[in-house]
């Protein structure tokens, strides 16, 4: 497989990443609100807890998001131009212009996790089929 062809694919694992973080959550504030009780699934949400603390980790700890330094690599590799800094940085601002220091998004990063484990807190999972 090309190393283009490889880009491409991390970087769509990378989108399908982002929009299951942001659309679950908004998925678990709905399901709260209005009593769905799929959103208290215990693996759905334990994954998305999962998936958000690894962010936020790499995040607090100055880690380059793997899946970002793995396009760059193959998008260096096929002869491409690859975009600075990370992922999310690098969409925001291609869909908003916006621009901030890398400290902005992982303020925005903590405060997402934050929002996941209070939606945690609030609606805990189910454990076991009997539990409402």
């Amino acid at each position: 497989m090309s190393p283009a062809v490889l880009a491409n694919l991390v970087a769509l694992v990378h989108f399908a990443w982002v929009m299951f973080l942001v659309l679950g959550l908004g998925a678990i504030l709905l399901g709260i609100a209005f009593g769905w009780r799929w959103v208290r699934n215990r693996w759905f949400r334990s994954i998305h807890l999962a998936m958000i603390a690894i962010v936020v980790g790499e995040s607090l700890a100055g880690v380059p998001c793997p899946l970002t330094v793995w396009e760059h690599r193959f998008r260096e590799q096929a002869g491409q131009t690859s975009f600075e800094g990370d992922f999310i940085a690098h969409w925001v601002h291609r869909l908003i212009f916006f621009q901030a220091e890398p400290w902005v998004f992982t303020v925005v990063y903590v405060a997402f996790g934050a929002a996941v484990a209070a939606a945690w807190i609030i609606a805990p999972p189910r454990w076991r089929p009997t539990d409402a």
